[in-house]
């Protein structure tokens, strides 16, 4: 992956308000980068770019491989379709074909555990259901890319580490995996490297607990300010 500029103008470019400038790194396939930051630094503007949501103003990404994304619980699935149709829909549009789609129905429902709901709308689940049954799809798509914008923190703990389970799986056959998240124990535990993103620029990247370490360090001042003034 190459550099990556993205922002939205005002008006001229010279009043241009960037929200992403002179992004550039690598992920190797079976790796998994944590993605930190605070609130409005781009986190999830930079997933939205490499699922192809959002096109760079500057600079270009290059993936190779299918894309999956677990960006939003909203966009991931069709509220008045019932689950079945949903993993047919879904499945297609992440690249299954319909025989792939039938072959893996049954897996999809197995891990999500929703089976005596499968034909209900899905306007009628919980947000843990919604959560499992994207997950499941987009995870049995087998992705050469999996990206994920604090997904796996809708759910239990135990979904939280079956989520893990399976991403791990994907990993070892190859899955390079991008995670967004503001819970750094689980950055610290599962992931290789970490990226942070501070001033719409990459301030550091490297070994996951080397970065969170000093962002963190520089995120506590913050904090404190906060709640001295609440």
């Amino acid at each position: 992956m190459e550099t990556i500029t993205a922002g939205w103008r005002r008006s001229a470019p010279a009043d241009a308000f960037w929200v992403l400038r002179d992004i550039c790194f690598e992920v190797a396939p079976g790796e998994m980068i944590g993605i930190v930051g605070r609130n409005g630094a781009g986190k999830s503007t930079l997933l939205s770019l490499m699922a192809g949501l959002l096109k760079p103003e500057e600079g270009s990404i290059q993936l190779r491989g299918q894309v999956g994304a677990l960006l939003d619980l909203g966009m991931s699935l069709h509220p008045l379709l019932t689950g079945r149709e949903n993993i047919r829909t879904a499945g297609l549009f992440s690249g299954l074909t319909n025989m792939q789609v039938d072959d893996r129905t049954d897996q999809i429902v197995a891990f999500t555990g929703i089976g005596e709901f499968l034909d209900a709308p899905v306007r009628t689940y919980s947000t843990g259901m919604k959560a499992r049954l994207a997950f499941s799809i987009a995870t049995h798509a087998d992705p050469d890319i999996l990206l994920i914008d604090e997904f796996l923190f809708v759910g239990d703990h135990l979904f939280q580490d079956a989520c893990l389970e399976r991403i791990q799986a994907l990993m070892r056959n190859g899955t390079a995996v991008l995670l967004s998240s503001h819970a750094s124990e689980k950055i610290s535990e599962n992931c290789d490297r970490a990226l942070w993103l501070d001033k719409a620029g990459l301030r550091a990247i490297g070994p996951a607990d080397d970065v969170l370490r000093e962002y963190l360090a520089n995120s506590a001042p913050a904090a404190a300010l906060g709640s001295d003034q609440s």
